[in-house]
Protein backbone atom coordinates (compact mmCIF):
# COMPACT_ATOMS: atom_id res chain seq x y z
CA UNK A 1 0.00 0.00 0.00
CA UNK A 2 3.07 2.20 0.75
CA UNK A 3 4.59 1.55 -2.27
CA UNK A 4 1.39 2.62 -4.32
CA UNK A 5 0.83 5.60 -2.66
CA UNK A 6 4.98 6.48 -3.20
CA UNK A 7 4.02 5.51 -6.97
CA UNK A 8 1.12 7.39 -7.47
CA UNK A 9 3.08 11.02 -5.36
CA UNK A 10 5.77 10.38 -7.72
CA UNK A 11 3.85 10.05 -11.27
CA UNK A 12 1.90 13.28 -9.60
CA UNK A 13 4.78 15.30 -10.39
CA UNK A 14 6.85 13.30 -12.71
CA UNK A 15 4.37 12.44 -15.36
CA UNK A 16 2.21 15.44 -15.48
CA UNK A 17 2.36 16.34 -19.23
CA UNK A 18 3.05 19.92 -20.66
CA UNK A 19 0.16 20.87 -22.32
CA UNK A 20 0.63 23.15 -25.62
CA UNK A 21 -1.77 26.37 -26.05
CA UNK A 22 -1.28 26.03 -29.66
CA UNK A 23 -3.57 23.59 -30.87
CA UNK A 24 -1.78 21.68 -34.36
CA UNK A 25 -4.59 23.30 -36.64
CA UNK A 26 -3.55 26.71 -35.32
CA UNK A 27 -0.58 26.46 -36.88
CA UNK A 28 0.44 28.60 -40.07
CA UNK A 29 2.01 27.04 -42.99
CA UNK A 30 4.22 29.61 -43.36
CA UNK A 31 7.12 29.42 -40.78
CA UNK A 32 8.12 33.02 -40.99
CA UNK A 33 4.54 34.21 -40.49
CA UNK A 34 3.87 31.14 -37.40
CA UNK A 35 6.90 32.55 -35.67
CA UNK A 36 5.68 36.44 -35.86
CA UNK A 37 2.25 35.25 -34.31
CA UNK A 38 4.00 33.09 -31.89
CA UNK A 39 6.20 36.28 -30.68
CA UNK A 40 3.18 38.51 -30.96
CA UNK A 41 0.93 35.76 -28.52
CA UNK A 42 3.44 36.18 -25.91
CA UNK A 43 3.26 39.69 -25.55
CA UNK A 44 -0.26 39.57 -25.75
CA UNK A 45 -2.40 38.99 -22.52
CA UNK A 46 -5.49 36.50 -22.12
CA UNK A 47 -8.28 38.41 -20.89
CA UNK A 48 -9.57 35.16 -18.85
CA UNK A 49 -6.26 33.92 -17.26
CA UNK A 50 -5.25 37.60 -16.55
CA UNK A 51 -1.32 36.64 -16.11
CA UNK A 52 -0.94 34.58 -18.71
CA UNK A 53 -0.12 34.77 -22.46
CA UNK A 54 -2.48 33.75 -25.11
CA UNK A 55 0.45 31.59 -25.94
CA UNK A 56 -0.01 29.57 -22.85
CA UNK A 57 -3.45 29.89 -22.38
CA UNK A 58 -5.88 27.05 -23.34
CA UNK A 59 -8.86 29.78 -22.89
CA UNK A 60 -11.44 29.31 -25.74
CA UNK A 61 -10.65 33.77 -26.04
CA UNK A 62 -7.18 32.99 -25.88
CA UNK A 63 -7.43 30.41 -28.93
CA UNK A 64 -9.70 33.38 -30.37
CA UNK A 65 -6.87 36.08 -30.38
CA UNK A 66 -4.45 33.46 -31.62
CA UNK A 67 -6.66 33.25 -34.70
CA UNK A 68 -7.34 36.43 -34.72
CA UNK A 69 -3.20 37.51 -34.72
CA UNK A 70 -2.89 34.96 -37.59
CA UNK A 71 -5.49 35.87 -39.77
CA UNK A 72 -4.25 39.25 -39.71
CA UNK A 73 -0.67 38.56 -40.40
CA UNK A 74 -1.87 36.86 -43.56
CA UNK A 75 -4.00 39.36 -44.57
CA UNK A 76 -0.34 41.22 -44.92
CA UNK A 77 -0.12 43.75 -41.39
CA UNK A 78 2.59 44.29 -39.52
CA UNK A 79 3.46 43.10 -35.56
CA UNK A 80 2.45 46.77 -35.25
CA UNK A 81 -0.83 47.24 -37.09
CA UNK A 82 -1.63 43.72 -35.35
CA UNK A 83 -0.55 45.03 -32.02
CA UNK A 84 -2.65 48.62 -32.42
CA UNK A 85 -5.75 47.13 -33.77
CA UNK A 86 -5.76 44.25 -30.32
CA UNK A 87 -5.32 47.77 -28.16
CA UNK A 88 -7.72 49.69 -30.05
CA UNK A 89 -10.17 46.89 -29.84
CA UNK A 90 -9.37 45.32 -25.96
CA UNK A 91 -7.62 48.18 -24.16
CA UNK A 92 -3.94 48.50 -22.96
CA UNK A 93 -4.57 45.82 -20.70
CA UNK A 94 -4.30 43.46 -23.43
CA UNK A 95 -0.65 43.84 -23.49
CA UNK A 96 1.35 41.84 -20.97
CA UNK A 97 4.13 44.98 -20.92
CA UNK A 98 1.81 47.89 -21.29
CA UNK A 99 3.17 51.12 -23.59
CA UNK A 100 4.64 53.71 -21.07
CA UNK A 101 2.43 56.92 -21.34
CA UNK A 102 1.26 59.67 -19.32
CA UNK A 103 -1.72 57.09 -18.02
CA UNK A 104 0.85 54.31 -17.33
CA UNK A 105 3.39 56.50 -15.81
CA UNK A 106 2.94 55.77 -12.66
CA UNK A 107 2.80 52.28 -12.89
CA UNK A 108 6.26 52.39 -14.96
CA UNK A 109 8.17 55.27 -12.30
CA UNK A 110 6.48 54.22 -9.17
CA UNK A 111 9.06 51.64 -7.92
CA UNK A 112 11.65 54.16 -9.10
CA UNK A 113 9.77 56.83 -6.69
CA UNK A 114 9.52 54.66 -4.22
CA UNK A 115 12.94 53.59 -3.77
CA UNK A 116 14.04 57.34 -4.11
CA UNK A 117 11.56 57.98 -1.18
CA UNK A 118 13.10 55.25 0.88
CA UNK A 119 16.67 56.27 0.26
CA UNK A 120 15.74 59.70 1.51
CA UNK A 121 14.42 58.91 4.26
CA UNK A 122 17.16 56.65 5.07
CA UNK A 123 19.52 59.42 4.54
CA UNK A 124 17.46 61.97 6.59
CA UNK A 125 16.78 59.20 9.62
CA UNK A 126 21.24 58.85 9.52
CA UNK A 127 21.43 62.29 9.69
CA UNK A 128 19.26 62.56 13.06
CA UNK A 129 20.81 59.95 14.63
CA UNK A 130 24.57 60.79 14.03
CA UNK A 131 23.59 64.80 15.45
CA UNK A 132 21.98 62.96 18.04
CA UNK A 133 24.92 61.11 18.38
CA UNK A 134 27.14 63.58 18.44
CA UNK A 135 24.80 65.97 20.31
CA UNK A 136 25.25 63.07 23.67
CA UNK A 137 28.69 62.67 23.25
CA UNK A 138 29.38 66.53 23.86
CA UNK A 139 27.15 66.31 26.76
CA UNK A 140 28.99 64.08 28.38
CA UNK A 141 32.23 65.26 27.44
CA UNK A 142 31.19 68.50 29.43
CA UNK A 143 30.62 67.79 32.89
CA UNK A 144 31.77 70.06 35.91
CA UNK A 145 33.87 69.17 38.25
CA UNK A 146 30.94 68.66 41.28
CA UNK A 147 29.24 66.20 38.30
CA UNK A 148 32.56 64.51 37.68
CA UNK A 149 32.78 63.69 41.33
CA UNK A 150 29.71 62.97 42.18
CA UNK A 151 29.52 60.71 38.80
CA UNK A 152 32.69 58.67 40.25
CA UNK A 153 30.94 58.45 43.53
CA UNK A 154 28.18 56.61 42.15
CA UNK A 155 30.48 54.51 39.88
CA UNK A 156 32.86 53.49 42.97
CA UNK A 157 29.30 52.72 44.97
CA UNK A 158 28.04 50.11 42.34
CA UNK A 159 31.46 48.35 42.22
CA UNK A 160 30.42 47.42 45.90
Amino acid sequence: MKLLCLVMTLLTFVAVPCAMAVEPDEVLSDPALEARARALSKELRCMVCQNQSIDDSEAPLARDLRMLVRERLQAGESDRQVIDFLVARYGEFVLLRPRFSWHTALLWLGPAALLVIGACGIIVLARRYRANFDRASTEQESLTAAEAARLSEILRSGER
